[in-house]
């Protein structure tokens, strides 16, 4: 029964002593990892500090073109308003003003044609009674 004993004993300090050094070798992993990530965190917050100052004037800049775009763009606007309204107020006026010159002119035409074969008419008439 020693000899069982002593394999027992002999067994369990073996996996001990692996369990142990199992652990030193994860624990070794864990704080190079914690040390990487640790690095890698402070990378980040140097690139982010670097990327925030660099971006601001970029974006104040883009902020400015955007505001600047943006009334340009409303003075066209207010532009092409009064030009529509112009161009409605002339053609409006200028189309009733060509329809009454049309109706005008249609009578005046009218009225010459009218005129000119009643002279011609008196003429025929004059010339007939001689």
């Amino acid at each position: 029964m020693e000899s069982s004993q002593i394999l027992l004993n002999n067994g369990i300090t073996f996996l001990v002593t692996v369990t142990g050094v199992m652990f030193l070798i994860v624990g070794g992993f864990l704080i190079k990892l914690i040390i990487d990530l640790s690095k890698l965190a402070q990378n980040v917050d140097e690139t982010a500090t670097v990327i925030r100052n660099e971006l601001r004037p970029t974006l104040r800049e883009i902020n400015e073109s955007l505001h600047t775009v943006n009334d340009f763009i409303k003075s066209t606007d207010k532009g092409i308003d009064k030009m529509r309204d112009t161009m409605s107020d002339v053609f409006g006026f200028s189309s009733a003003t060509i329809s009454k010159l049309k109706f005008i002119s249609g009578s005046l035409f009218n009225g010459i044609l009218k005129g000119f074969t009643t002279v011609v008419k008196i003429f025929k008439s004059n010339n007939q009674k001689d």
